[in-house]
């Protein structure tokens, strides 16, 4: 997983940020802050991200590919250009049915009231 940001000021082909790596999920960091972060993601058919629960909303967007989100035990199938918003506090896993690549979002509350 990498940790530099991509390039500022410069397009990018986001889906060519990442190849697939056979048996694996890989990452590549595009904008990290602290009050959220974006970041690419390729993983390849068969794998699946680990369950996890976030304390903030996370927005995933398929941008190569099709997969399968399960929030609080309820699947839904992505497709290329489509999205949802996995909510704050709430159990998920990304399953790669077959190999896609996605745009993961996250936005952190809590800063609302400060001058940034």
């Amino acid at each position: 997983m990498g940790k530099s940001e991509i390039e500022k000021s410069k397009s990018h082909i986001l889906i060519e940020i990442l190849e697939y790596i056979p048996n694996s999920a890989v990452s590549k960091t595009i904008l990290q802050k602290t009050t959220g972060n974006i970041s690419v993601l390729a993983i390849d058919t068969g794998e699946t991200l680990p369950e996890k629960t976030s304390p903030f909303d996370t927005f995933l967007q398929i941008i190569e590919g099709d997969a399968e989100v399960i929030i609080e035990d309820s699947s839904t199938i992505l497709r290329m250009g489509e999205a949802i918003i996995v909510p704050a506090h709430t159990s998920n896993l990304i399953k790669a049915n077959k190999r896609f690549k996605m745009i993961s979002t996250q936005i952190k509350s809590g800063y609302e009231g400060i001058n940034l």
